[in-house]
């Protein structure tokens, strides 16, 4: 979507409700939202709280957010903010800090952790544990190694067995 004011790529939208039965929707570059935001404070003189600094913060984040580039795909945060989609897996760290809470509001968190089949149950360490001696339990096996195979054996009997 391109900017109401300039050609460039419009990355702050902003929806006003004038009155009851109109909303006035502006899309807007970095720049033409900062002076936008500027004049439309400056215009208001009733309000009471002072939205400046917010304001700033808010335009410097946005500056901030894309004016990191991926150098494999050359995509900008504000194309991920506009599509929903990343480039290539490069992004995650170039956009790292932007992603972040991005990640924790959909996810919960920002650690992927896996799954676990349903077979498991409920002690999914120790099922967990089994499978690795069961791996380990085969290489043993084919080097010959009985002895040490047995042992592996008899550990995998007593999680069993737990």
């Amino acid at each position: 979507m391109k900017c109401h004011k300039c050609p460039k790529v419009a990355t702050m939208h902003i929806t006003e409700i004038v009155s009851k039965n109109n909303v006035q929707e502006c899309h807007f570059c970095e720049e033409c939202a900062q002076k936008y935001l500027q004049e439309e404070v400056l215009e208001k003189e009733t309000i009471e709280v002072d939205l400046g600094p917010s304001i700033a913060k808010m335009v410097e984040n946005l500056a901030g957010a894309t004016s990191a580039v991926c150098e494999t795909c050359s995509m900008q945060f504000a194309d991920f903010r506009n599509s929903g989609r990343l480039g290539c897996p490069n992004d995650y760290t170039v956009f790292r800090d932007e992603l972040l809470p991005y990640l924790e509001n959909i996810h919960g968190e920002t650690k992927h952790c896996g799954k676990f089949p349903t077979r498991y149950g409920t002690n999914k360490n120790i099922q967990k544990e089994i499978d690795l001696l069961r791996k380990q339990l085969q290489s043993v096996i084919q080097k010959e190694k009985y002895e040490e195979a047995a042992g592996i054996r008899d550990k995998i009997r007593l999680l069993e067995n737990q």
